[in-house]
């Protein structure tokens, strides 16, 4: 299925809103100037229709396929991207970019406030998923593209692929959204909250200005490690951990430790070198303001709209369970638009859209092809 890989490849990034320019956020205030990384894979054709842009969850970043220079890991949806794969670099450019409020290179709170040098911390303005997608618009307007042929992504890249069809319906000629919600339940809300406490109870994150130490590592940490436990259904935990004890390992009241909590543990602490606990803060909080309809009815928002959509969900996950994808498409459905909705039996719960790589690959390679051709996509029964 995945034929070959894309190589060495380097971020680069594009810079806008440039002083005496601004960047108007939905919340009123404004930011000037504003950075997004980026990585593109694949070549622009001529007529500029070829473009699709992929869009990441909330610890992701720029790095979506290939290899950095010196690292071993490839991008983290390398097994999607490349010749041969779902989204064939042979045919199709792909454009990968670090949201705002990000920490791998996009403008976000640890970036320096003009005003200051410092790092914004928690002075950085309140962000939308809309004001991602506006960000993503400057970058796509940058590299000379009219319309996309298609926006995707998962979990928070599936917010963002449905907010470009809606905020930008003339520009994008199709969406994929994966394991995603048109809004955020009051669970989904509750487990982002747990972790945003955790990270502000820490001493270490000092009201968000913690920058000239180590921070709040240990509530950034846990929150991850909450997160981790969404991520994951209750089999595939049985299948990949059990109740296996860990050799050697031993916790604080002298007992073996389970091999779960030490794979917890190396989560939580392995996030930590990577990501800001502002970001993660500012990130969880504009998934959980996001509301694709605004308090209407989800299908009004959809109206008048000509994308197609494939929406994906999978049976085991709870954390973005199969019923708000299945809302999505029936509202779809209502507004007149072109969707196909697909369910994918899966036991690796919300991780399986980065791990489910073999039925995925056939359902958006098809998908693609009939959005190329300008043919009608399937409907599958919900």
């Amino acid at each position: 299925m995945n034929e070959g890989r894309i190589g060495v490849v380097e971020t680069r990034s594009f810079t806008f809103a440039r002083p005496p320019d601004t960047f108007r956020l939905e919340c009123g205030e404004t930011l000037s100037p504003v950075t997004l990384a980026y990585e593109t894979y694949g070549h622009l054709n001529a007529q500029k229709s070829n473009a699709i842009l992929i869009l990441h969850a909330l610890s992701g970043d720029a790095h979506a396929a290939g290899f950095h220079e010196g690292e071993e890991k490839p991008g983290w949806w390398d097994e999607m991207i490349g010749p041969g794969k779902a989204f064939d670099t042979r045919t199709y450019f792909v454009i990968c970019s670090n949201v705002l409020g990000g920490c791998r290179g996009s403008t976000g709170p640890s970036s320096p406030d003009p005003s200051t040098g410092r790092p914004y911390g928690a002075r950085f303005p309140f962000i939308t998923i809309g004001d991602m997608v506006a960000a993503q618009r400057n970058l796509v307007d940058h590299l000379g593209i009219d319309s996309l042929l298609s926006v995707a992504g998962g979990s928070m890249g599936g917010m963002q692929a449905l907010q470009w069809v809606v905020k930008y319906p003339e520009r994008v000629r199709s969406a994929i959204a994966i394991a995603t919600a048109a809004r955020h339940s009051p669970q989904q809300i509750a487990f982002n909250e747990v972790g945003r406490q955790a990270i502000m109870a820490d001493p270490g994150w000092k009201d968000g200005d913690y920058y000239d130490g180590p921070g709040p590592e240990k509530g950034l940490a846990v929150a991850r490690m909450v997160g981790h436990i969404t991520y994951m259904s209750d089999r595939s935990m049985e299948e990949k951990f059990g109740r296996r004890l860990r050799e050697g390992g031993r916790c604080a009241g002298g007992r073996n430790i389970f091999e779960v909590e030490n794979y917890l543990h190396y989560r939580g602490h392995s996030f930590v070198r990577r990501f800001d606990a502002n970001s993660y803060l500012y990130i969880t909080k504009a998934m959980d303001h996001f509301d694709l309809a605004r308090g209407r009815p989800l299908w009004e928002a959809l109206r008048g709209i000509h994308a197609k959509l494939l929406v994906i969900a999978f049976r085991s996950d709870w954390l973005y369970p199969a019923y708000q994808s299945q809302e999505i498409v029936r509202a779809c459905k209502r507004a007149g638009l072109d969707a196909t909705y697909c369910e994918i039996d899966s036991t690796y719960g919300h991780d399986a859209f980065l791990v489910e790589t073999p039925q995925q690959t056939h359902l958006i390679r098809h998908f693609l092809r009939k959005v190329q051709c300008g043919q009608t996509t399937e409907a599958y029964e919900i």
